[in-house]
């Protein structure tokens, strides 16, 4: 389908990968002893949700199938900018319905779609733990958009594990640009937008060469762009906006381990999801614990008789600042350490003994390797968002500079940063002249979204 973004951009490049299909999208364990399993077909997850809260039949059907009825008008429209009316006046007269529905869910967010049909508060927890999963954020601060891409995707193409480990997608995507006439460049940290007359004409990198260009193109975190790469005296009005209305949301603490594979019962599943006492710690730092087991689709990553575990859990990285170097080393394996006894209290008794290799990642170790402030993995609304109104598109107030990734709309989310992608591309493409434009109407279309992102 259209949301298969990633499928795409690799046929784009001339790659194809061996996958394995995982049966599974993720095992949920939750406060009491409430036990959900995603399965990849969507009946078969209903009918499990439906089991656990029986008295909520219809408002299940209700709040999926509305997810579903956003899932398919996104499906059915060529995936473009937003920013490019031409596009979005083409795709309103090809399907006007679709355009429509997507408009109302606009300024929606889950939690309030999810309290239209449904009463029971563990059930409406339930759908708080599947939108953080999303996005870091509960039901009620994640956009019904965002949410409803991600919970019909996984029935629609389901999780597709490539054959080798995930970063055999990047390499390929690499490889692919490479075939296309692309040149990338490694360990070249951009330091600075050069501006010239306020257009983004080119970067300066850290070794001081600058390299020229018509158009920049920004991957970093908005809090980077805007407060790193970009040397100006004030922030413009609209990233002055966008500070206001969201913050950077936690990193996260991840813990890979090497365990013996008699650890693990027969049947685990790939992927799951532990909160083990008390919902409201869904969202506290540490409260919660994401697990992924690939070994268990692919046994090929490990040595045999062997598994891979990646165990990550939210952290602010204000947490492990300021500490010298032995304490630093002490508090990841304390902290380590913990989550470690969670998981073989709630899942895998004897886990602590069956670990042959174990590694450690604060937040300093996102923000060091992965370039991002505090090493966060995107913005999250201060308060109650109006749906994605309030999220940035990929064009900035600055000529020539452009940003993509989960700083722009539709934010957070591997699905949700394709698709900034494609939309950046096309918008680029336009500026370019690859593709058809109308000047004036561009400038009528991205004052009113200025002003829409004001309201929010």
């Amino acid at each position: 389908g259209n949301l298969n973004l990633i499928t795409q951009a690799l046929e784009a490049v001339g790659c194809k990968m061996e996958v394995i299909p995982d049966p599974s999208t993720v095992h949920f364990h939750l406060p009491g002893a409430l036990s959900v399993l995603v399965h990849r077909e969507y009946n078969d997850f209903i009918e499990e949700l439906v089991s656990k809260f029986p008295h909520e039949k219809e408002g299940i059907l209700k709040f999926y199938g509305t997810c579903w009825k956003i899932f398919n008008s996104l499906n059915s429209l060529e995936l473009k900018s937003l920013e490019e009316p031409l596009y979005l006046f083409g795709q309103f007269f090809k399907k006007p319905l679709e355009c429509l529905t997507l408009a109302y869910y606009l300024p929606q967010n889950a939690g309030d779609i999810a309290r239209k049909f449904i009463k029971d508060q563990q059930l409406l927890s339930f759908i708080d733990a599947e939108c953080f999963i999303v996005s870091t954020v509960n039901a009620l601060k994640t956009p019904m958009i965002n949410a409803s891409m991600v919970l019909c995707d996984r029935h629609f193409g389901g999780i597709n594990y490539p054959v080798g480990g995930v970063g055999g997608i990047a390499v390929s995507l690499a490889n692919g640009l490479v075939e296309k006439g692309s040149a990338i460049r490694y360990k070249a940290n951009v330091t600075n937008v050069i501006l010239e007359n306020g257009k983004a004409v080119g970067v300066r990198l850290s070794n001081g060469k600058e390299l020229f260009a018509r158009t920049v193109i920004s991957n970093a975190t908005r809090w980077d762009t805007f407060g790193k790469l970009v040397k100006a005296e004030e922030l413009p009005e609209e990233e002055k906006n966008f500070q206001k209305n969201y913050v950077k949301a936690p990193s996260f603490l991840s813990i890979h381990l090497g365990v013996k594979a008699s650890v693990l019962p027969a049947g685990t599943d790939c992927h799951h999801f532990v909160l083990e006492d008390d919902w409201s710690n869904l969202e506290k730092p540490y409260g919660s614990i994401f697990l992924s087991i690939p070994t268990v689709l692919d046994p090929s990553l490990a040595p045999e008789g062997h598994h891979i575990l990646h165990i990550f859990t939210t952290a602010g990285i204000e947490d492990w600042e300021g500490l010298p170097r032995k304490d630093y080393e002490q508090k990841k394996e304390l902290v380590a350490n913990e989550i470690i006894r969670r998981l073989e209290n709630k899942l895998f008794p004897g886990l602590q003994d069956s670990i042959v290799l174990k590694e450690v990642g604060s937040p300093k170790t996102h923000r060091r390797f992965l370039a991002r402030n505090d090493g966060t993995y995107g913005p999250m609304p201060r308060g109650k968002p109006k749906g994605l109104l309030a999220m940035p598109f990929n064009t900035t107030s600055i000529d020539g500079l452009y940003c993509v990734g989960d700083s722009c709309f539709p934010g957070q989310g591997v699905i949700a940063v394709a698709f900034s992608g494609v939309m950046c591309a096309h918008r680029v493409a336009a500026d370019i002249d690859l593709e058809q434009r109308s000047p004036i109407l561009d400038t009528g279309l991205l004052g009113v979204l200025r002003w829409l992102r004001t309201l929010a």
